[in-house]
């Protein structure tokens, strides 16, 4: 099993409010993340598949297929966005980047499940960097 890595980076905004709590559980759960106009980050994201390396081409995935696939799925629907205004999921759900790089995983997922060449390959997890210290990992299982 071979792990191949790749990075992309993309900007967008959110506010971390929760319609179901008061202003003060809000302000003393978020803070300034609760600001009303909201706040930005430009973030990384580090996408993993994981798959035997195949003898004919020597390669575990085609890195420009990955890289369409997150282009298409992910890219184009956060870059430069407000997460709270113009991602439906994410008018019911906080979002947080926990939340994010969950749903970015549940979109990748089945996009990258053993296609074509590729039928051993799987996305292995995905990792998103918010700030220059801290970032989440999920590899499924929620």
């Amino acid at each position: 099993m071979i792990y191949l890595t790749r990075r992309y980076r993309f900007s967008a905004s959110h506010r971390l409010h929760n319609e179901t709590l008061t202003a003060e559980e809000n302000q003393r759960l978020y803070g300034k993340c609760d600001n009303a106009f909201g706040h930005g980050h430009n973030y990384v994201l580090d996408v993993t598949v994981a798959g035997p390396v195949e003898a004919e081409t020597g390669m575990a995935f085609d890195l420009g297929e990955l890289d369409r696939t997150v282009e298409r799925e992910v890219l184009e629907r956060f870059d430069t966005t407000n997460l709270n205004l113009d991602d439906r999921r994410f008018r019911s759900v906080v979002p947080t980047t926990e939340n994010l790089c969950i749903e970015i995983y549940r979109t990748l997922e089945p996009k990258l499940a053993g296609q074509g060449r590729w039928p051993a390959a799987r996305l292995d997890r995905v990792r998103l960097e918010e700030t220059n210290s801290n970032y989440f990992e999920y590899a499924g299982g929620l």
